[in-house]
């Protein structure tokens, strides 16, 4: 097979796969179709929603933020 590395072509051949059954099979896994994309809305919202969010301070202890600016002007 040309442009295909050896042992990747005998990996290929000892799953009994053809190369284009298995660059099919990638790109199901890996591209997203506009149905997949709009499935996952909700949840790309929601992840954004939460990111952000302040989180509140709990406790005596400064915030990672806090102590960043802290360090950082020392």
């Amino acid at each position: 097979m040309e442009n295909v590395p050896e042992d990747l072509y005998d990996a290929l051949r000892a799953r009994r796969k053809s190369i284009s059954a298995e660059v099919i099979e990638l790109l199901q896994e890996n591209v997203p179709t506009a149905a997949e994309l709009t499935r996952r809305q909700p949840l790309l919202k929601l992840a954004a929603r939460i990111r952000g969010a302040r989180p509140s301070a709990v406790g005596p202890f400064p915030s990672a933020e806090e102590m960043q600016r802290e360090d950082r002007s020392r």
